[in-house]
């Protein structure tokens, strides 16, 4: 009995995060650009590490809304922006699902800062980019944070987290795919 009332959260949730996929989808480009100008605003305003690493920074990728869902059945969906030179470049598109101990719902925002060509390279030439594939990548916790500076920065992305809001058993990036959009 218990395994089949998890069964339908489960799909409820599910449901409940295709439901609000569309709305997402439904993003035009100039809002996208909007929220997504405001929040790396806001992002490097309130943090030294991204302040610092923005200035070196070749581009960065903002979704500046995720929305995470699950109870043992999970994913999470948004959209963002590459901002390179201060303006957008092209939209992206991020999306997961997962599997395991997890319960709740949670919105957040992430921006990845690439370092350097050629990892950015790498993200523009990829389909379906995935998260952790590729390039290193350094997820910026406020421990890290409070060390980190231009001159100790060697990876080829960092990633900030950001406007969590919500309960969920925490915010994983490993297996989250990205790929390109063309809103309207």
């Amino acid at each position: 009995m218990q395994a089949i009332a998890s069964v339908r959260v489960a799909l409820a949730l599910s449901l409940a995060l295709a439901a609000a996929a569309p709305a997402a989808h439904a993003k035009s480009a100039a809002e996208i650009d909007e929220q997504s100008a405001a929040a790396l605003r806001h992002l490097i305003a309130s943090n030294p590490a991204a302040k610092s690493l923005a200035k070196d920074a070749r581009a960065v990728l903002v979704f500046p809304n995720i929305v995470k869902g699950g109870f043992l059945f999970g994913g999470q969906i948004g959209a963002g922006a590459l901002r390179v030179g201060g303006h957008t470049e092209a939209y992206y598109r991020t999306v997961s699902a997962s599997y395991g101990l997890q319960a709740g719902v949670q919105s957040y925002g992430y921006a990845l800062f690439f370092m350097n060509d050629a990892a950015l390279e790498y993200f523009r030439k990829t389909e379906g980019w995935e998260l952790g594939v590729g390039p290193s990548l350094v997820v910026v916790d406020k421990g890290v944070a409070s060390s980190l500076t231009t001159t100790t920065a060697r990876s080829d992305i960092y990633a900030f987290s950001f406007d969590q809001q919500g309960l969920m058993a925490g915010i994983g990036l490993q297996g989250t795919k990205v790929y390109r959009i063309h809103p309207k």
